[in-house]
């Protein structure tokens, strides 16, 4: 792959300047960022998680479609529910990371195709010819949304001593959407676990221990500059 020059090169004078990085600055918090496996049973104070929804659901939306909803399971009962719908007993007695399962709080954000389609029916979006099936859509932003919503919870979470754990929920989806009644065209994009860290009992999974790619891998500037995969 071709060099970049200087432009792939961060500058370590900049980014550790006390005039531009603070502890709660994006780039701050995004640097904490880490998927926790290992909770502590300790509720977090009364709406707090509900506070970090509703300020997350201000993520941008496909033509402000606003086509992202939310599950919260934050009572005991229904965390445990979920995990019994979601794993057998055998199933969590070989599991990996069981402190996973004494998180205080559960969201499943879930993205609503017909509210996509219903608002690009309207005038002035009915040129893209989005407004009949949801087939029509190459990408299934209610989807990319819901995501970008996921990932604003997440780094909501640090500034309040909170960390998360993201995982999918793969051929277990429609067990957890009919137990809950989640309607049936609803599509789940997975489910984040928040909660206090156990920082006693500090789990690392496989993929932490990956490397992190070089920036001149992931960065391409002009024509060309892709590394072309050949089958």
């Amino acid at each position: 792959m071709r060099t970049v020059g200087r432009w792939l090169k961060t500058s370590k004078s900049w980014s550790n300047s006390s005039n531009q990085i603070t502890d709660n600055s994006v780039s701050a918090t995004l640097s904490k960022r880490r998927s926790c496996r290992s909770f502590i049973d300790r509720e977090p104070p009364e709406g707090l998680v509900l506070d970090l929804i509703d300020k997350a659901r201000r993520t941008p939306t496909a033509g402000n479609s606003q086509g992202v909803e939310f599950l919260l399971l934050d009572e005991k009962s229904l965390i445990d529910d979920f995990w019994g719908v979601s794993f057998s007993e055998k199933d969590r007695s070989g599991f990996s990371f069981p402190g996973l399962f004494k998180a205080p709080a559960l969201i499943i954000p879930f993205g609503v195709p017909s509210l996509y389609t219903d608002r690009y029916k309207e005038n002035d979006k009915s040129y893209t010819n989005l407004g009949g099936d949801k087939k029509d859509w190459k990408v299934p932003y209610w989807l990319t949304d819901a995501a970008f919503a996921t990932m604003a919870l997440q780094l909501l979470a640090i500034e309040v001593e909170l960390e998360t754990c993201f995982i999918g929920l793969f051929d277990r989806e429609e067990r957890i959407k009919e137990h809950f009644s989640i309607p049936e065209s609803y599509e789940a994009l997975g489910v984040l676990i928040m909660g206090y860290p156990d920082t006693q009992k500090v789990t690392l999974g496989r993929s932490q221990k990956r490397k992190r790619r070089p920036l001149n891998e992931v960065v391409h500037r002009g024509v060309g500059d892709f590394r072309c995969e050949k089958f």
